[in-house]
């Protein structure tokens, strides 16, 4: 290989599910992200590569993949920045995979709308204006906001891998950033659910999601919120019994 160039070494998968690896040369001055590298390989090299993207600049999350090992946004890893003129691209894990680089997104989803991820209000009331919050209720939740759904977080967590019922990281944070808003009167129902057996109890803190996340929400510590919030919920429906 070249001096000149980058080794891009990306796992595909055909239709009829067989499995190998693709090796491309990249001139180093033709990109600087692993996303542009793909899409110079596939305006370039081969038309069939598949992989999904849309911002280009880590908002929309679509182009979660595994570069060398650890999983990452393809466009915002800069290739200069990996230490090594190699760069072996795989999907995701813990996903299946549909074609090459391509995932299927429909069971994280699925999850992350079992934490009911909107504003609960109880009773009938009038909507005519906004909620008032001011810039301190804001900040309560405003780091767990962030996440941008790219789903890196469930391909780094090793009981998402284990147990394809566990809730997650990405669900699980998006939890506590409802309960932590104050225009929301639903945390007693998400917490219901996420402290059942595939919920908060079912993480082990490994710290890989939060290691993995492009948006600093840090969902090891948004679980560890969560399961105080959970304890506290629970201890109050045991004393209400005795009362």
């Amino acid at each position: 290989m070249s001096e000149k160039n980058y080794e891009f070494v990306v796992k595909r998968k055909d239709d009829n599910g067989k499995e190998s690896y693709s090796s491309y040369e990249v001139p180093k001055d033709k990109i600087s992200t692993v996303l542009e590298g793909l899409i110079y390989i596939k305006e370039n090299f081969d038309q069939t590569l598949s992989f999904r993207y849309s911002c280009r600049m880590e908002i929309c999350g679509s182009c979660g993949m595994e570069v060398n090992g650890k999983p990452r946004t393809a466009c915002s890893t800069i290739v200069s920045q990996l230490g090594t003129d190699r760069v072996k691209v795989d999907p995701m894990k813990h996903y299946e995979v549909i074609k090459d680089l391509v995932v299927d997104m429909d069971p994280f989803f699925t999850k992350y709308s079992e934490g009911l991820p909107y504003i609960i209000r109880e009773g009938e009331e009038d909507y005519s204006s906004e909620i008032p919050q001011t810039p301190e209720q804001f900040k309560e939740y405003e780091q767990y906001s962030m996440c941008i759904k790219c789903g890196l977080c469930m391909a780094a967590c090793p009981i998402v891998g284990s147990d394809e019922d566990y809730m997650g990281p990405a669900p699980l944070a998006a939890v506590l950033r409802y309960n932590k808003d104050n225009r929301d009167q639903g945390s007693k129902y998400r917490l219901e659910i996420v402290d059942g057996d595939e919920g908060t109890s079912r993480c082990h803190f490994v710290g890989e999601c939060t290691e993995v996340c492009p948006k600093g929400v840090d969902p090891s510590f948004a679980i560890q919120r969560l399961r105080m919030q959970g304890v506290r919920y629970e201890l109050g429906k045991f004393f209400r019994r005795r009362k």
